[in-house]
């Protein structure tokens, strides 16, 4: 399965809706491994050297700073953008049927915006 990171700025909500149907998912958060208010590129890194796929909202700055990871030949085993206004519910849908669905390494180098 799958590991997670959430970023400082994702919907407890929604990680907290993960855990509720399946507690086994392994999800850290920023904020429980000392990386609240550190910048994107250092996020990321800290997400590849862990082998974690970032669940995020911001579709700012996160695509820029991933897709610049890839171009110089780092390592970034993915990220799941979800936008604000998504509902909830489809969100927390969304990624359990990626954890299901997709297998350790697979999400290397790419970028799933939600909905799916």
């Amino acid at each position: 399965m799958l590991k997670l990171l959430a970023d400082e700025n994702l919907d407890n909500t929604i990680i907290r809706g993960l855990l509720r149907r399946n507690p086994s998912i392994d999800i850290a958060r920023v904020q429980d491994v000392a990386l609240s208010g550190k910048d994107d590129p250092t996020v990321l890194a800290w997400a590849a050297q862990e082998q974690r796929v970032l669940l995020t909202h911001d579709v700012a700055t996160i695509t820029k700073y991933a897709y610049e990871r890839v171009a110089q030949g780092y390592s970034m085993p993915g990220v799941i953008e979800a936008p604000t206004n998504a509902p909830i519910g489809q969100v927390i849908e969304d990624i359990l049927t990626i954890l299901e669905c997709i297998a350790t390494g697979e999400l290397e180098g790419q970028i799933l915006y939600l909905p799916l």
